[in-house]
């Protein structure tokens, strides 16, 4: 069984796979995560204070699941650097880069090729580029992961994850234990409210234009 679990860089239009061999959890999405950064992440941006990342809202990221929050504050803590995530609502992840300038041209990469061991799927993805020069790193990850795990009470209890005011349930920020959270997110906050605020104005406006056209 191989899980795949990728990271794209749109700058540096690189991609990033982690093959694993166990399942498609909360901690495997994570240690993804966490390999990426003190591979690739902390070489390329050594001045990094905050890392965002767009995820879908389902699989091992759940937007719903406290247990990926949990994982995730244990990540930053271990880092040091507040990670913001935006998830896609559902069924809109056809949207995220990742979606189509990494993935499907992995999928060429593999096409028609029985997979008789982990080896050859990784040689086959490092081999993916395009003629724009995507570049992609595959490292393969045998550790076991246990399935079903939930998030603990203590941790349900006194949540440190810091949620935007606009679209809460998928904006948000995890940012590590004594360390404050970084003036951009503040900005990303404001600039959230005032467009919340923009919102209720067209509501309120319509209402009035309604009412009027009615008198």
């Amino acid at each position: 069984m191989v899980i795949p679990h990728g990271l794209y860089d749109p700058r540096l239009n690189v991609g990033y796979i982690t093959l694993g061999t166990s399942h498609d959890t909360s901690q495997f999405a994570c240690d993804c995560l966490l390999g990426w950064w003190q591979t690739y992440g902390k070489i390329g941006y050594p001045e990094a204070r905050s890392i965002l990342l767009l995820c879908d809202c389902g699989g091992s990221n759940n937007a719903r699941h406290y247990i990926f929050k949990e994982k995730l504050q244990e990540l930053v803590n271990k880092i040091g650097i507040e990670i913001r995530i935006a998830h896609y609502p559902p069924y809109t992840s056809k949207y995220n880069p990742i979606e189509h300038r990494l993935f499907p041209h992995i999928s060429r990469a593999c096409r028609g090729v029985i997979f008789k061991d982990i080896d050859i799927v990784r040689e086959l993805m490092q081999q993916t580029t395009t003629q724009m020069g995507l570049r992609v790193f595959v490292s393969i990850n045998d550790k076991s992961y246990e399935a079903g795990k939930k998030a603990s009470d203590e941790y349900r209890k006194n949540m440190a994850i810091v949620f935007d005011a606009f679209l809460p349930k998928w904006n948000y920020t995890a940012v590590p234990v004594g360390i404050d959270i970084s003036p951009f997110y503040t900005l990303m906050s404001f600039r959230d409210k005032i467009q919340e605020t923009k919102e209720i104005l067209k509501r309120t406006l319509k209402i009035l234009r309604q009412d009027l056209g009615k008198s």
